[in-house]
């Protein structure tokens, strides 16, 4: 058996408060960042509310399964990417990523993590489908989950609105089947 955690580029692991709280203060100071990852107003957080808020989200949230994306070769947290199990009984969940620092952009990390996740996705939790949503204007963020099997499902015109502009937002998913296919395939 192989490490479900680790990639050639990354390794999932656990976010320790403490160390992923200064990270994404750090890349929270990044609007572009913000804006392709959240509809939500960009906001700075300090390390002190970043951490409080993990921790309690951590205690709370029993159906996500967070991880840090950490560089294989210096294990530095570079972004993050969580699975929000929306339905055991119909094994759908919603996959969340990020990656913060703009060093790792364009590299194939973002796409290694989340097929990492799809990984375990499928195989440790046994899930049917895995969605996702993303603002239309991320074009890297599509073509990365393309990459990853996720095909598109569904397009909500004029949803968000940045700089007095509307944008769509886009929904993709990917089955089980779908991702076993594409396994044998390689």
């Amino acid at each position: 058996m192989k490490d479900i955690y680790c990639g050639s580029l990354v390794r999932l692991s656990a976010r320790p408060a403490d160390v992923f709280s200064k990270a994404f203060a750090q890349w929270d100071r990044d609007t572009e960042a913000h804006r392709l990852a959240d509809s939500d107003p960009a906001q700075l957080w300090s390390e002190k509310k970043i951490k409080e808020f993990i921790e309690k989200d951590d205690e709370k949230n029993a159906q996500a399964f967070r991880f840090a994306i950490c560089t294989l070769t210096e294990n530095k947290p570079i972004g993050s990417i969580s699975l929000w199990v929306n339905s055991w009984s119909h094994g759908e969940a919603w996959v969340g990523i990020s990656v913060g620092d703009r060093e790792y952009w364009g590299k194939g990390y973002g796409t290694e993590a989340m097929r990492l996740v799809v990984q375990y996705g499928f195989v440790e939790l046994n899930l049917r489908r895995i969605s996702l949503g993303l603002h239309a204007y991320n074009e890297r963020a599509l073509k990365s989950y393309q990459k990853a099997g996720f095909k598109m499902e569904g397009r909500m015109r004029g949803e968000g609105l940045r700089d007095g502009v509307r944008y769509d937002s886009l929904w993709m998913g990917l089955l089980r089947d779908e991702w076993l296919a594409q396994q044998e395939a390689r």
